[in-house]
């Protein structure tokens, strides 16, 4: 039995760990994938205070794990089938080992959203920027979605490839200014509005991709053997495990300022979440009133 169990070690997990263990508290991290989350594949961390110059997601996540070490967080690599929130002493189930606890934090992010259309199994979709970057080099990419996570990742892509075409469904980028910028300033980019990604066609690669034009309808087949696709779709919330929690219409867990749900005991941080702004610095901020919050109360 431990203090506090947390499923997820993102930076939202592992900020609450750390505060938790600073308090005193004992602590167990269940996360399947081990420290980092979905920010291990990002291909570079901004605008988060004391960050490295150029630091990769994948970097950031090693500084976390050496945090974590330091204040001895127990992290274990388990995937998370079940759980059961609504009794005093709450219990968490992985594939291996049953948990309990009087206090659960749950900071266990969101999956990555499918765009649910013909020929998305393809090999060439669904890629990440740093993992396959290079294996792309010289050839045309497509990054669908024109959000700031979207952008960012074309940013870097155009480093590689021979142009990044990036496909968005609004009538222009919806990304920050910094980056609107940057795309502009930069001839490798090329920006196709208003457009959705509705039918990929190849077997071991890309071969066609159909653009379908959101104002009037019509379609564009572009023929580009080899090319890569990479989706930013946003994310679903991996909501659905925590029995008895409530959320709201898309899923996302509702919690009061001190980032505790309905149930008693059980708080939830990060992007899984109701919330306006999913951030870095935000998801760490999350963790920290958490485990501040359940501490002073258990």
């Amino acid at each position: 039995m431990y203090d506090m169990i947390i499923v997820g070690a993102g930076p939202a997990g592992i900020s609450a760990a750390v505060y938790a263990k600073s308090r005193g508290r004992d602590v167990v991290v269940l996360d399947e994938n081990g420290v980092g989350g979905l920010i291990k594949n990002v291909s570079c961390i901004t605008h988060y205070e004391g960050v490295l110059d150029q630091e990769t997601g994948a970097e950031f996540a090693k500084r976390m794990q050496d945090q974590a070490d330091r204040y001895n967080v127990e992290v274990v690599e388990e995937k998370v089938i079940d759980t059961k929130l609504d009794q005093p002493m709450k219990t968490v189930v992985t594939e291996q080992n049953t948990y309990t606890a009087p206090v659960v934090i749950i900071a266990a992010g969101g999956t990555k959203k499918k765009l649910g259309i013909p020929g998305e199994d393809n090999p060439g979709m669904y890629l990440n920027a740093p993992r396959d970057a290079k294996t792309y080099a010289g050839k045309d990419v497509y990054g669908i979605g024109g959000a700031d996570g979207a952008v960012k990742e074309a940013l870097y892509l155009s480093e590689f490839a021979n142009k990044v075409y990036l496909v968005c469904i609004e009538p222009a980028l919806a990304c920050i200014a910094e980056f609107r910028e940057k795309v502009a300033d930069n001839d490798r980019i090329e920006v196709i509005a208003h457009s959705a990604l509705t039918e990929v066609s190849g077997n071991e690669q890309v071969d066609t991709l159909t653009l379908t034009d959101l104002n009037d309808g019509s379609e564009r087949i572009i023929t580009d053997p080899g090319a890569g696709i990479f989706v930013y779709a946003g994310a679903i919330p991996n909501s659905p495990l925590f029995k008895g929690v409530k959320t709201d219409e898309a899923g996302y867990i509702l919690t009061d300022e001190s980032m505790e749900t309905n149930l008693d005991g059980v708080y939830a941080i990060g992007d899984i979440r109701a919330k306006k702004v999913r951030q870095v610095v935000t998801a760490a901020s999350d963790g920290a009133i958490a485990a501040i919050s359940a501490s002073f109360k258990n």
